[in-house]
């Protein structure tokens, strides 16, 4: 890929930024201050990327997660606006549970799982988190589960049905 193409690609891409921490290394003199800042990038279609960038100061800490967020990206499964089943994510003591929601209903999610949702480009959906409250593992546990969807023909085919068959839509 050419320098222009992935300049242009860079520029479809949303980015957020989740959480800032500031973080003290006690010394001899004092205390060193660093900044490590966890940001989520993604197209709206359907691929997001998560990154954690650890710098000095904050401008160069949110470049750095910034950097991993486009390099780590991954496809999720959606189904037009929101996803194609309910599904459950866990990372450490965090738990996050993601149901699909009819048109209309909008982004029912806390803030950092609410993130890296629109970043992703889901328009519908229902959440629940449970357990820690630390963004670092809401987040982690929200791609978790996004990861974890599957596509609704790849379902079909495992089970050997058809697509209609399996959405219950009757002719």
């Amino acid at each position: 890929m050419s320098r222009e193409e992935q300049m242009d690609n860079d520029s479809d891409l949303k980015d957020r930024v989740i959480h800032i921490s500031r973080v003290a290394k006690v010394v001899k003199g004092g205390r060193r201050f660093s900044f490590s800042a966890l940001v989520v990038a993604g197209d709206g279609k359907g691929m997001v990327g998560l990154g954690l960038g650890k710098a000095n100061e904050v401008p160069e800490a949110i470049r750095k997660g910034l950097e991993k967020a486009k390099r780590g990206m991954k496809k999720i499964n959606l189904d037009g606006n929101t996803i194609p089943h309910q599904t459950v994510g866990r990372f450490g003591a965090g738990m996050v549970v993601l149901f699909p929601a009819g048109d209309g209903t909008g982004v029912i999610a806390g803030g950092p799982v609410r993130a890296i949702l629109e970043t992703c480009g889901v328009k519908n959906i229902l959440t629940k988190s449970l357990g820690s409250r630390n963004p670092h593992n809401m987040v982690k546990a929200a791609f978790e589960g996004l990861r974890a969807l599957n596509a609704p023909e790849n379902v079909a085919k495992l089970r050997e049905k058809n697509l209609e068959d399996l959405r219950g839509v009757r002719k």
